[in-house]
């Protein structure tokens, strides 16, 4: 039942980052659709996984991470590496307060 419960939270939490990278990117004028969003967040969760596995946690695992995460955006995005590193900067912003607003809407359970 656990591993349900994870497999949910993972999928919840890849539809929302999709949803902000989509927006976010809509509005930085890029046209692909929501599945190259999902894509884009399918794809640094595997690389923050790595990160974390391979580096462990802390600053040097994040660097790395989010390094390999700019590459995916400019390549799925085609664009160049300002302005992935803008986009990225906005929606990990936009993920930040989603992540401390989302699991309040349901109240205390």
């Amino acid at each position: 039942m656990a591993f349900v419960a994870v497999l949910i939270s993972f999928l919840i939490s890849l539809v929302v980052s999709a949803i902000i990278i989509y927006f976010v990117t809509r509005v930085f004028g890029e046209h692909e659709g929501f599945g190259t969003a999902l894509l884009a967040a399918f794809i640094g969760a595997i690389i923050f996984a790595f990160a974390s596995y391979f580096i462990g946690t802390g600053w040097i695992a994040a660097l790395i991470g989010g390094i390999a995460w700019l590459i995916t955006l400019s390549s799925l995005y085609n664009i160049g590496w300002l302005r992935a590193f803008v986009i990225a900067l906005i929606i990990w912003v936009f993920a930040t307060i989603v992540s401390l607003v989302l699991p309040t809407v349901a109240g205390p359970l």
